[in-house]
């Protein structure tokens, strides 16, 4: 799968959303990716997923482990690929942690997965997790990246980066032109 290919797709299912947005970061853009729309197509997702794994070029890894809820589905394509199991994290008292009787074995070798990086919190609390499980991450994968210059502590692949503008409230010309915000992300604050 190449980038233009996948741009193609994204816009096909409706996926890039113009307007302003609340991210789950807290910060607002006039852009959207709304993964969710281009993974309800099992036949694009795993396609998705395959690509991840196709574009890792680390060690295999022992488990995919998910930040939920938009990591679920990608996730789950990408552990078919590299055939390993799949697990997920979720908030419980706006922490992150492992539920459902999901246990990570010490010494996993465990690669992240999430739909799309923007800051990078979602990624990095889910690492937590599986540090403090005596796993080791060994790199994180997504669909698109719109991380900027920011970057991991650990190795990464995106399928598609997109350089997609994130501002502080204080700064955000919607909020001063007075339009309506949305919130189309999973994370409470």
């Amino acid at each position: 799968m190449n980038e233009a290919e996948l741009r193609v797709y994204l816009a096909a299912s409706g996926a890039f959303l113009d307007g302003h947005f609340l991210l789950s970061s807290g910060l607002h853009s006039p852009d959207y990716v709304q993964c969710a729309l281009a993974l309800k197509n099992p036949g694009w997702a795993g396609k998705m997923g395959a690509a991840l794994a196709a574009g890792w070029k680390g060690p295999r890894p022992d488990v995919v482990l998910s930040p939920a809820m938009g990591g679920l589905i990608i996730g789950h394509e990408a552990a078919r690929a590299f055939g390993v199991d799949f697990i997920f994290t979720e908030r419980e008292n706006n922490v992150m942690t492992l539920r459902r009787g999901f246990t990570l074995p010490v010494g996993a070798r465990v690669i992240i997965v999430e739909d799309v990086f923007t800051t990078g919190k979602s990624t990095l609390e889910t690492a937590a997790v599986a540090a403090a499980h005596g796993a080791e991450v060994i790199g994180a994968l997504s669909v698109i990246n719109r991380m900027g210059a920011k970057t991991l502590p650990f190795p990464s692949v995106s399928l598609l980066k997109l350089d997609l503008a994130a501002l502080p409230e204080a700064e955000c010309p919607l909020c001063r032109a007075g339009l309506p915000v949305v919130k189309p992300g999973s994370r409470k604050f």
